[in-house]
């Protein structure tokens, strides 16, 4: 039996903080038609358990894992592709675990729901939501759902990569300088994202992006931060967006705007100018077409 599985990507969050009361870490994800690709072979004449390439050890983890907890004893070959960056903030490594899931899921019968899938995460590592539709408030070190924000509106992201990678475990594990006044103010920007995504207002999301961005420079600092932000200004953007432990920042476009393909024009070369390159992406909307796999942009 053979079993496909995929999973979408982020770029970074529209926000990540802390939870006012218990102080629990949570981000919001902004979903995009990225994704990582997983196909699971089931081989009866074999007891272990491969994975291709090599180093995607806790994809192979979680293959174990699932099998094991379904009671399947015969081994097989698991394959992950993927066109989102490692250690930029993509939620690459969320995106193959989930894939792998659901491709060893269909392969023995017994594809896996939302809940069953972060307890196989669980032990392995922080993870963003990328298991459920749209966007997603999650509760990523406690790899567990907070609410279901909704799909979200047409956007486009115009983004550079300052370079170099992120180790999210590492990052997840340093203390976060948060006050009360900190947590209380994460949490009206939650509130208002809420909002905002279910009524599809952009400016505000937009603005919550922005703050939240702002807030998350004590944490990783984007060094274009004041840059990309006059940029947004300069060109009509809605807001900035960045990979809070990542190395992507971007600005957000209202596909819908009248004036879209002159922003998005503008905003492509003054990204270019600032840092040789400009990334080009979209939000993951509920009218999404066939994911589009292996592609660059």
């Amino acid at each position: 039996m053979i079993g496909t599985g995929v999973a979408y990507g982020t770029f970074g969050e529209l926000m990540q903080g802390q939870l006012a009361g218990g102080g629990q870490d949570f981000l919001v994800t902004l979903p995009i038609p990225r994704s990582s690709r997983a196909t699971f072979r089931l081989d009866p004449k074999s007891a272990q358990v491969t994975v291709v390439p090599g180093h995607k050890g806790k994809s192979l983890r979680v293959a174990r894992a699932l099998l094991e907890e379904h009671g399947v004893r015969t081994g097989g070959v698991l394959t992950v592709q993927s066109d989102l960056p490692e250690g930029k903030g993509f939620s690459s490594s969320s995106a193959d675990l989930v894939a792998t899931a659901r491709a060893v899921g269909e392969a023995i019968g017994a594809v896996p729901q939302a809940a069953e899938i972060e307890s196989l995460l669980r032990p392995i590592e922080p993870t963003d939501g990328v298991m459920y539709d749209g966007a997603v408030a999650f509760l990523h070190r406690e790899v567990r759902l907070l609410t279901r924000l909704g799909h979200l509106p047409p956007l486009t992201i115009v983004s550079v990569d300052e370079g170099g990678s992120v180790d999210t475990i590492a990052f997840n594990r340093r203390p976060k300088p948060f006050s009360d006044d900190d947590r209380k103010e994460y949490a009206r920007l939650l509130d208002m994202l809420v909002v905002a995504v279910a009524a599809g207002d952009v400016a505000d999301i937009g603005h919550v992006a922005t703050q939240s961005a702002i807030l998350n420079q004590r944490l990783n600092p984007k060094t274009t931060m004041r840059s990309m932000s006059q940029i947004c200004e300069e060109v009509g953007g809605l807001g900035v967006a960045v990979a809070h432990s990542g190395t992507a920042i971007g600005l957000l476009l209202d596909i819908a705007d009248p004036r879209y393909r002159d922003r998005l024009g503008r905003a492509e070369r003054a990204c270019a100018r600032l840092a040789g390159h400009a990334h080009v992406d979209h939000s993951l909307t509920a009218d999404a077409e066939e994911v589009r796999c292996f592609t660059t942009t």
